[in-house]
């Protein structure tokens, strides 16, 4: 347990944190102006998914708008449920879709599994996003987020080093940028804890005092379980 106070001495130690804080904040903001900094990427790749409106480019995905958002979320085809963790991250998703659009951002998740598959899942799990099949085409691998078996017998590219990965699928946010004369770019791709952020349930348990309370399990997120399935 945590020392007890007085309140005084709670608000003195609390203003100190405060301080720190406010400094992170403005860290943050400074990391932001870098991200939306960088240099773009044309994409040249000519990729086609499987969705809700039939066959899609990258292009049609936009939806009318200038940005685009894609969580490479974890679903090989091989597999009968969607990875836990993307779900628990996807759990978090439906709120946000019209603030986004009316930001000039459209959002979908791309995995390698089916549409069938995809379908179903979506609707055993209530979520309204698109989501969109990109079985058949190279996009997962040429954003580093698939791999073979041969590639898993050693280390796979992901999150921009190499590195040991247990499954054949990972999860990742890209984000691609069309300009008035329809030229597809890609601005921004993060991966691993970069996505901590989007989940807001993680973001709230970070201000109790048990935290993620993950220390102790046989790996992160062991804990978690499908919605339908705690």
């Amino acid at each position: 347990m945590n020392q007890i106070v007085s309140h005084e001495e709670w608000l003195e130690a609390r203003k100190g944190l405060l301080q720190k804080e406010k400094e992170f904040t403005r860290l943050r903001d400074e990391l932001t102006e870098q991200r939306r900094g960088l240099p773009w990427e044309r994409v040249d790749g000519e990729y086609v998914f499987d969705g809700p409106d039939g066959r899609e480019s990258l292009a049609d995905l936009f939806d009318g708008r200038s940005q685009l958002m894609i969580y490479h979320f974890m679903f090989h085809p091989d597999w009968d449920d969607a990875c836990k963790s993307c779900s628990f991250w996807a759990d978090n998703y439906n709120g946000m879709l019209v603030h986004l659009n009316h930001r000039d951002v459209t959002f979908v998740t791309v995995s390698r599994a089916p549409l069938e598959k995809l379908q179903a899942f979506k609707q055993r799990m209530g979520w309204e996003f698109k989501w969109v099949s990109s079985h058949g085409n190279d996009f997962n691998r040429d954003y580093n987020v698939s791999f073979t078996p041969e590639e898993m017998k050693g280390n796979v590219f992901y999150n921009y080093r190499m590195t040991n990965f247990p499954a054949p699928e990972a999860p990742g946010l890209s984000v691609f940028y069309k300009d008035g004369d329809g030229s597809v770019y890609h601005t921004y791709s993060c991966y691993a804890r970069g996505l901590d952020i989007l989940n807001g349930t993680y973001n709230h348990l970070d201000m109790t005092p048990k935290g993620r309370d993950e220390d102790d399990l046989p790996y992160t997120m062991e804990w978690l379980r499908l919605k339908d399935r705690y």
